[in-house]
Formats: C-alpha cells, sequence, structure tokens
C-alpha cells in the first residue's frame, strides 16, 4: 500500500534543512575560534617568538657547523683607538656565526666612539670580519672658559682626547674658535716661516683673530683681508727684522697701515705695501 505525505509533513520537513545546514556552518566556525584563541595564547604568552628564536638559534648554529663562522677579524686604519674597544664594540667571537654578524649595526656602533669618524665593514664569507676605520685627526687645542679641549679638522671637540698628549697644537682661545680653526690655519700657512713663530691665537667677536707670536707679541688681524695682511707682515718680518724690536703690538686693521706698539709708547705706523718707509 502507498501511502501520501500530507503536505504538512512534507512543509515540516522542508522546515528542518536549514537547521542542519547551520550545523554544517557552525562546526568550521567553531574551529577557527579554537585556532584563533590558540593563536593569541601563542602570541601572549610569548610562546611563538621562543620557538621562533629558537629556530633562528638552530639555524645559525648549523650555519656555522657547516664552516660559516668567524676565525678572524682584520682591523685597517687603527692609530689612537684601542684594539680592545673596536673587538668589543664588534661584539664577535672567534666561532661566532658569520651570517648573525650585522655590519650594519657594527658600523654604527662603531662610529660612536670618540675617535672613529667613518667606519667600512664587511662580512667576507665564510669566516672573516673585515673593518676599515677613518679616525678623526686632531688639528688644534680650543680653550674656552679656563677648559681645553682637543679639535678635529672638522672643529668637533674629540670627547675623551687628553690635551696633555698634544700640546705641540696650536692653541685656539675663544667662541667660534673651532668652527674657523681650518681657515686661519691655511691663512697662517701662507708664510710658513712666520707661522712657526705662532703661540696662540684668539678669536674676537667671532669675527676676526688676534695672533700671539713668540715673546709674547700680539697680532691683531683685519677682519676682511686678513691673508694679505698676515703675508705683508712677513715680508716686513723678513727684510725689516721686525719681531727684534721692541714691539708688543703689531695692529693690522687699518687697510694701509700697520701700527706698531712697544711696551713704554707707540712706534710709528708702517705701510702695509711692506715698503719699510714710515708715514
Amino acid at each position: 500500500m502507498r501511502l501520501n505525505r500530507s503536505p504538512k509533513t512534507t512543509r515540516n520537513r522542508r522546515a528542518a534543512k536549514p537547521t542542519r545546514r547551520h550545523w554544517r556552518w557552525a562546526l568550521p566556525m567553531l574551529g577557527v575560534a579554537l585556532l584563533g584563541g590558540a593563536g593569541s595564547w601563542a602570541v601572549s604568552s610569548g610562546w611563538l617568538d621562543r620557538q621562533s628564536q629558537a629556530a633562528t638559534q638552530a639555524f645559525f648554529a648549523a650555519t656555522a657547523t657547516a664552516g660559516l663562522a668567524v676565525d678572524d677579524v682584520l682591523v685597517e686604519g687603527r692609530n689612537r683607538t684601542a684594539a680592545a674597544e673596536v673587538l668589543a664594540t664588534l661584539g664577535v667571537n672567534r666561532g661566532s656565526p658569520t651570517l648573525r654578524f650585522d655590519p650594519v649595526a657594527a658600523r654604527e656602533q662603531l662610529i660612536a666612539l670618540a675617535w672613529i669618524a667613518d667606519a667600512q665593514v664587511e662580512r667576507r664569507l665564510p669566516d672573516l670580519i673585515f673593518v676599515r676605520l677613518e679616525e678623526r685627526q686632531p688639528l688644534a687645542l680650543w680653550q674656552l672658559h679656563g677648559r681645553l679641549s682637543v679639535i678635529d679638522t672638522e672643529g668637533s671637540v674629540i670627547e675623551g682626547a687628553e690635551p696633555a698628549r698634544f700640546a705641540e697644537l696650536p692653541l685656539l682661545v675663544g667662541e667660534g674658535a673651532p668652527q674657523r680653526a681650518g681657515n686661519l690655519l691655511a691663512l697662517l700657512d701662507r708664510a710658513p716661516d712666520l707661522a712657526e713663530k705662532v703661540v696662540a691665537a684668539v678669536r674676537v667677536g667671532e669675527r676676526r683673530w688676534n695672533v700671539v707670536l713668540e715673546g709674547d707679541i700680539e697680532v691683531r688681524l683685519p677682519e676682511v683681508g686678513a691673508t694679505e695682511a698676515w703675508q705683508q707682515l712677513a715680508e716686513l718680518v723678513r727684510e725689516e727684522a721686525l719681531l727684534e724690536r721692541d714691539v708688543v703690538t703689531i695692529d693690522l686693521r687699518l687697510p694701509d697701515r700697520l701700527i706698531l706698539r712697544g711696551h713704554n709708547a707707540p712706534e710709528p705706523a708702517w705701510r702695509r705695501a711692506a715698503s719699510g718707509e714710515e708715514t
């Protein structure tokens, strides 16, 4: 006997189908939620980070075992920087994985040292760390407010440099002296014989220089035309034995003459053309 399904029964079964479809979607979403929770726990607890670090350590250890391990550190250009200070800054030991060494970070740490102006750092596989240093060059001593410092060719103070070790360098005094030191020394070198007699140079008002010669003779250079004035003074010193006179001050600030002052009274002015004629 064949029974016919009533319309009501058919409708009820059709209505139940969406419920089964909801369960089919719910199970995968539950799995995603569980995985997401586990992932959050792994991150928050540090487990994932520890696993990553362990994998990295294992990788570097494997490369070192395979022959990519530091065997030597070659440093060129080191003169004033202690070798132990360079090695400590590099932070690398014999047997360390070569690939783990970071040349960029090492360079940044090296140029932070007092005497290092620049550095080139390389990994040379399989086992060498190469370093070429460019050290700062001491140019002069600088005195300001009673404090003595060593400055380099860029006019920057070399922190930690002991002035007593560089007593042979020229002495500069006053505000703004380091920034103009290179120009001054180039000016003085235009008359080398006279430059050898220079004891110190004082920056006046951050505009010009007073140069002190042996025997405490003060030479007042002009703000404009200082090089020409210095060269003309050198000619007078050479031709007229000017420094053998009773001279305390040589004033070159006037554009067409120099004025000499002795211990007791001013001496005559001399033409800046170095002719030797008195005015």
